[in-house]
């Protein structure tokens, strides 16, 4: 199934420089099994952004909205929030 994420971060520090807000927005093939791993490391995991992205030390706060392009059911989809990734 084709599913779009946005990822929004707010007051973050990449390579020393600090940033207030990036939003990163993509589109992918994947299966509905696999957006449900994804939803629940980024609910359970407070590092899964600085472990995954090469120069991030830190995050103020960040969410993830994923949502179907396709015919997937609407109810699987959610906006995920996590408060700090540091």
């Amino acid at each position: 199934m084709k599913v779009r994420f946005t990822l929004t971060m707010d007051d973050l520090l990449v390579n020393g420089r600090h940033y207030d807000s990036v939003v990163l927005d993509w589109e992918s093939d994947t299966s509905q099994e696999e957006v449900m791993r994804m939803s629940e490391k980024w609910i359970s995991a407070q590092d899964f952004l600085t472990r995954r992205m090469q120069g991030l030390t830190r995050v103020g706060e960040s969410s993830l909205t994923i949502e179907p392009l396709d015919d997937a059911p609407r109810e699987t989809f959610q906006k995920l929030e996590d408060v700090s990734d540091a």
